[in-house]
This record gives structure tokens, sequence and C-alpha cells, in this order.
């Protein structure tokens, strides 16, 4: 991105300005103008650079950078990575526990989960492609139920420390 063109606009406006004030006021802007333009070429990228991370931000996972080349700002554009392609084949997901539904319909709560909780919890579900809240029903229900595998659903068999069920 060329600066120039907003250095000279920024300067044709101060000439403009200053004829308002007379002929003094017109030589004192001549004489300002070219040590003025340092100062609104770092002013600007000041702004670029804001707005590069306010940008970000809002992008990320992807993001913008700011590079100077010679005088003027370069944009570099980091779009996300693409999330990975699913196998051609669906991977049938481990039967999901039992539970008494006989309750009748269901409940809504409000969960505050840490940030890295979250993306893990989105993570192991997108996993087994299943919904998030398909995926906590699953383990609720499975903490709930002695005995029980919280990540496979599968019921664990052994003695001691040894048990048995799906493992991923």
């Amino acid at each position: 991105m060329e600066l120039t063109p907003y250095v000279d606009l920024l300067r044709r406006e101060l000439a403009v300005a200053a004829d308002a004030g007379g002929d003094d006021a017109r030589a004192l802007a001549e004489r300002l103008t070219a040590p003025l333009e340092s100062a609104i070429r770092l002013t600007l990228l000041e702004a670029l650079s804001a707005a590069t991370a306010e940008i970000t931000r809002d992008l990320a996972p992807g993001s913008v950078h700011l590079r100077l080349r010679g005088r003027d700002p370069d944009f570099v554009v980091t779009p996300a990575r693409p999330a990975p392609e699913a196998p051609e084949e669906p991977v049938p997901a481990p039967p999901a526990p039992t539970f008494d539904e006989s309750g009748g319909g269901t409940s809504r709560i409000n969960v505050r989960l840490p940030d890295e909780l979250k993306a893990r919890i989105e993570e192991a579900a997108g996993q087994e492609r299943l919904s998030v809240n398909a995926w906590l029903v699953r383990a609720a229900a499975a903490a709930l139920e002695p005995g029980r595998n919280a990540t496979s659903g599968h019921r664990a068999t052994g003695h001691g420390q040894r048990f048995t069920g799906w493992v991923r």
C-alpha cells in the first residue's frame, strides 16, 4: 500500500487551510509540510497497525500483519487453516450409555467452562462426529453410571487397576 497519495492529500489540505490565513500562513505551511511528512507517515502506520490488530482479533485463528517495504506498508493475510477433511467412510460412534429417559422431556442448563476445556470438548465431540450437546450428555450419563467408561460408553470390567473397554 502506498502512503504517498494520502500524505500528498494532507499537504494539499494544509495548503488550502493556510491560504485562509494570508501570505505568512501560506509560507509557514510550505516550510512545515516537508518535515511533517515523516510524522504523517508514522501516524498513518500506527492507525494501520491498530486496524490490523483489530481485524486479526475478529479473524482469529487467521491473522493480518503489517510489514514495511521501504517506506510503505504491506499487508500479509494468513487465513485460518482449513479443517481436516473427514474420512470417506463414516466412523461408527460407540454406543451411548443407557439411562432412564422415562422422566419425560429434556431440561436446559447453562454451564460455564474454561475456554481451554470448551475447546477440548468441541474437539472430542468432532472426533466422535457428535454435537457438543450429545457428547456432554453421553459424558454426564457415563459419569453417573458406576463401572462405565466415560469416553467410550462401554462398561469397564477388570480387577484392581486393570480395565477393558473401547479405546480410541
